[in-house]
């Protein structure tokens, strides 16, 4: 997020653990101005992209191009030669020095004003760059689920499915974060066990990956037979394959923000770290495989057929 400081300098918040921050941290402790690009306005692709954890080292404008199918188009900037995204309704370019100025409040994904007022870089701007009479395009954060918290999900549940597979994790049948968690704290795993800890390989890896740590809460992991976009399935799973004894892992000390409003106020952006659930609504393995758990109380697939079939007009769309 980007604040005006004065007519030539902006305030900008950058987590500690966004690249961004990484590239500029390195400028500076060499002792060098970091060079910046920011587009206001950018092609849909590109922001959406922007706003999700694409793996380190990976361009942004190298993913988004890779799903949409086609190049980003972008011009150098004049004076820093960073790459702009050419169809940015405004773009601005200039040097962060190491300078800091009071920056926010601003209402954060969480639906909250919580990182207050905060110490945070300054930019120097040397260009900036618009079309003839601008549009900007944005998002308003609120209390989720709100218009960006439903783009994301659908794009963070395949990353971290993509994830799992990638990491060897076998038998994944479905991943969904959800809305209501603004797409980061409160994700559903659906697998089919495989064998003894299977579901706490796959709650471990999720909870501390940066896919879902950032902004992350609770991490649940069902078996294949529940829907894990279906809230009603996913509690239910909850409320009778899950006992609060057994079934609940808390991992502490994972990287968290200080826009959470459970965050204890930190001198610096990179102290702050809160704790992760993962709820394991899973049969337990032992009775699966000896097929010893209690049979749910469902119809027939032959019924639901039947009812399907007579009752059709009330099922069409």
């Amino acid at each position: 997020r980007v604040m005006l400081a004065d007519k030539n300098k902006l305030a900008i918040f950058i987590e500690a653990s966004h690249h961004g921050r990484l590239h500029i941290e390195k400028y500076l402790k060499q002792a060098r101005k970091a060079p910046i690009a920011i587009s206001f306005g950018p092609p849909l692709s590109l922001f959406i992209f922007a706003g999700m954890e694409v793996p380190y080292g990976v361009s942004e404008y190298n993913f988004a191009g890779a799903v949409v199918g086609e190049r980003m188009k972008v011009f150098r900037g004049e004076v820093t030669g960073l790459p702009i995204p050419a169809e940015s309704e405004i773009a601005v370019e200039g040097y962060i020095t190491g300078e800091v100025t009071d920056e926010g409040p601003f209402g954060e994904f969480m639906g909250y004003y919580a990182g207050g007022r905060m110490k945070s870089p300054v930019i120097e701007v040397k260009r900036v760059y618009y079309r003839k009479d601008p549009i900007l395009l944005g998002t308003a954060p609120s209390i989720s689920p709100y218009d960006y918290s439903y783009l994301r999900c659908p794009i963070r549940s395949a990353m971290i499915w993509d994830f799992l597979e990638r990491a060897g994790v076998p038998n994944v049948k479905g991943v969904w974060a959800h809305e209501v968690g603004f797409s980061r704290a409160f994700i559903v795993i659906s697998i089919k066990q495989t064998f003894a800890g299977h579901a706490t390989m796959v709650g471990h890896l999720v909870a501390t990956s940066p896919l879902a740590s950032y902004g992350g809460r609770y991490v649940i992991v069902v078996d294949e037979d529940i829907d894990p976009s279906d809230l009603n399935q996913v509690i239910w799973a909850m409320c009778t394959r899950s006992d609060p004894a057994t079934t609940i892992d808390v991992i502490k000390n994972v990287n968290s923000t200080p826009l959470d409003p459970m965050a204890e106020r930190r001198e610096n952006v990179k102290e702050y770290v809160s704790s992760r659930a993962i709820i394991y609504a899973v049969k337990p393995f032992d009775k699966l495989i000896r097929n010893q758990f209690p049979t749910e109380v469902r119809p027939s697939e032959e019924l639901v057929e039947k009812v399907t079939k007579k009752f059709n007009y009330l099922f069409s769309p």
